[in-house]
């Protein structure tokens, strides 16, 4: 699957930004969605998933209570609603998809998908 990531933007401490990602003509619904940042020098880590066909979702503990992972009404787009943003946020944000499967959310290498990622960044 095609996957589009927008949203990405400059803010100040504390501030909100809210990440989309989008398939291109299907629906989501059947897949697990993640979240996953990158900064230089550091491996691509995982912030938040959602799994397909559920509500079950899972967080990165930097982030928990601070972000949430969501999907549309239609199940055509997911997002990531990110708020008291800290410069330590700042990364490029990278939105990825796997099938619908029994396991964990937060493995990177079990993510087929993946968007172009989008800039966050966050000044003090």
């Amino acid at each position: 699957v095609q996957l589009q990531a927008s949203g990405g933007g400059s803010v100040h401490t504390g501030g909100s930004l809210r990440l989309s990602c989008a398939a291109s003509g299907r629906s989501l619904s059947n897949y697990d969605m993640g979240w996953f940042r990158k900064t230089p020098g550091m491996e691509r880590e995982f912030v938040a998933a959602i799994k397909g066909g559920t509500t079950t979702t899972a967080y990165a503990d930097a982030v928990k209570g601070r972000f949430t992972i969501s999907r549309s009404y239609l199940q055509s787009t997911v997002s990531l609603q990110m708020n008291s943003l800290k410069p330590e946020d700042t990364a490029v944000y990278y939105c990825a998809a796997r099938r619908r499967r029994v396991g964990d959310l937060t493995l990177r290498s079990t993510y087929n998908d993946w968007g172009q990622g989008t800039q966050v960044t966050v000044s003090s």
